[in-house]
């Protein structure tokens, strides 16, 4: 079989496989391909490729000879357009919202594996690309934060007097959020977390956060560990809770999502005018509709003496480790669809695989998928 890595569009730095990454396949009796320039803003040159056992082509000669393309982000208009039928793509493709680029992939017969919907399961966890990169954008939310707020984040004693610990409140208790907390702490500030699955309290606690809790939140199991859609009398509690809580603090990292629905909305216009000038609030839900009111996708907005960054791309910013992390989730789903021989061997009886391809022979084949387009 022959693997084609792409080069990512401009804004971002990753790249799909690290020649660490290529190297590991090569020994699977895999043929590679590499776009050139592919890693470069990741710090990987094309000679490092060419020693792993890659060969660096362009852009059309990589999709015409590869069987299977690895990406990052979706492939756009023009890498569509060089695909042939039968061809299998992996990226992460976002199909609950892009519906226009799993449809054009299902007419056009290319099998497309969407590495944000790997199942939630205790098999799949080596392959979850999701949760790889809500550990980059939670730190690095913290240190965005600590270098945007004009005040210390520990507390100090000094010959001017006691210093203060800033004040944090984390909204989701995800990995991203979880890895927000252990940032935070290590970085002195008195940290309090809200999220709507009592389940994660102890989590919370043991990395040194305060839990917020509100009575009266639907915990469904069933989801998979995300949160879910709550009653409109739980939603006026938690929005009264997260205010007064709001208020006092002075850094806000928002990480709430929920699957294949518009974030919810945490953090109301009047609560970030309530709120101290100086603050800052990092929305890392910013590409799905933002938790706070007032976030606008990929821009920086100062309301009252308040910053607000929207930023869902913090793993961008951490090129090498980020894109490590994604190769190594990608070597762990590759290997349940490469033989001891190298061929490709799309097991649809596996669940991982089935629950991953979201199109095939011409069809949606994710349910999930299939029901929101209609």
């Amino acid at each position: 079989m022959t693997i084609g890595i792409l080069k990512e569009t401009d804004g971002e730095n990753r790249v799909s496989l690290l020649p660490e990454s290529v190297a590991a396949l090569v020994k699977m009796n895999v043929t590679m391909l590499v776009e050139a320039g592919a890693g470069l803003h990741a710090f990987a040159s094309d000679n490092d490729y060419l020693q792993a056992g890659a060969r660096i082509e362009t852009k059309a000669n990589v999709i015409s000879a590869a069987e299977l393309l690895i990406k990052i982000q979706p492939p756009t208009a023009a890498e569509i357009a060089l695909m042939k039928e039968g061809q299998v793509i992996m990226a992460v493709l976002n199909p609950y919202f892009n519906t226009s680029l799993v449809k054009e992939l299902a007419a056009k017969n290319i099998t497309g594996f969407s590495m944000d919907v790997v199942p939630r399961t205790s098999r799949a966890q080596a392959m979850d690309i999701l949760s790889s990169m809500a550990t980059v954008a939670g730190y690095k939310a913290v240190l965005t934060a600590a270098n945007t707020l004009p005040k210390f984040f520990p507390m100090f004693m000094t010959a001017a007097g006691t210093i203060k610990p800033a004040n944090m409140l984390i909204l989701g208790a995800g990995v991203a959020g979880l890895q927000a907390i252990a940032t935070s702490r290590k970085l002195g500030a008195v940290v309090y977390v809200f999220d709507v699955r009592a389940a994660v309290k102890e989590e919370v606690v043991g990395l040194g956060g305060k839990f917020v809790e509100v009575e009266g939140a639907v915990d469904d199991k069933a989801a998979g560990g995300y949160a879910i859609e709550q009653t409109e009398e739980f939603k006026a509690r938690q929005a009264q809770a997260i205010h007064d809580q709001a208020v006092k603090s002075d850094v806000i990292i928002c990480t709430a999502q929920i699957p294949g629905r518009k974030a919810p909305l945490l953090l109301k216009k009047e609560t970030v005018e309530a709120m101290k000038p100086g603050s800052v609030i990092i929305d890392l839900a910013a590409s799905t509709g933002g938790n706070c009111e007032l976030c606008i996708n990929d821009e920086t907005v100062v309301h009252n003496g308040v910053k607000i960054i929207g930023n869902s791309q913090f793993p961008s910013e951490m090129p090498t480790d980020a894109s490590r992390m994604y190769g190594k989730n990608m070597i762990n789903f590759l290997k349940l669809i490469i033989t001891k021989e190298g061929a490709m061997n799309l097991n649809w009886a596996d669940d991982i695989v089935k629950g991953t391809a979201v199109t095939h022979g011409k069809e949606i084949v994710n349910e999930r998928v299939k029901a929101l387009i209609g």
